[in-house]
């Protein structure tokens, strides 16, 4: 849900660029100043979407892209290779210590799949010898408390929950923390 909306108002942006036969410097910053918006929306890191914006638009506004047939799949494709780049262009294992427990946390936006993933990851954790707990900490959402129960559930992977209890307090509670 997030991604998506953050895809719309991306291809938004770039809609613009499509219609052009050539792109002049100020079509290039136009867009990123509707692609800056568009994660500053998404409540990316005002520091990384600087960053972020300031590397595109330095490789789209040089002269190879701006006189090519078709430079906004050249701006697009060079914006998909950095956003590629930001969220990590390649697998790595999790790294999770022998020495019990072991804490992952998941933190993303609402209807990201933090609830889907943290059964998924306590399943893999689970097949790897691990005795994976799930802890409730969205008190925001009700529903989402509800819905880790009936995934751990299903999975047959306990689930700790104390109702709307301040976040921090359920992740500092020792009970918490043994199954």
């Amino acid at each position: 849900m997030a991604f998506e909306s953050l895809s719309e108002k991306l291809n938004e942006a770039f809609k613009k660029l499509r219609g052009k036969g050539r792109l002049t410097e100020d079509d290039v910053k136009d867009a990123m100043r509707e692609v800056r918006m568009a994660l500053l929306e998404a409540d990316v890191s005002y520091k990384v979407v600087r960053d972020f914006t300031k590397s595109v638009t330095a490789k789209a506004v040089g002269e190879d892209v701006l006189e090519a047939l078709n430079p906004a799949q050249m701006v697009i494709k060079i914006v998909n290779d950095e956003l590629c780049g930001l969220m990590g262009s390649e697998n790595r294992k999790l790294n999770i210590s022998a020495k019990s427990p072991s804490v992952v946390m998941l933190v993303g936006l609402q209807g990201a799949g933090k609830t889907t993933n943290g059964a998924k990851l306590a399943a893999y954790m689970r097949k790897q010898g691990k005795r994976p707990l799930l802890a409730a900490c969205d008190i925001y959402r009700p529903a989402a408390i509800k819905q880790l129960e009936t995934v751990g559930a299903q999975l047959d992977i306990p689930v700790f929950q104390m109702g709307t209890t301040a976040p921090v307090d359920i992740a500092k509670t020792p009970s918490s923390w043994t199954s």
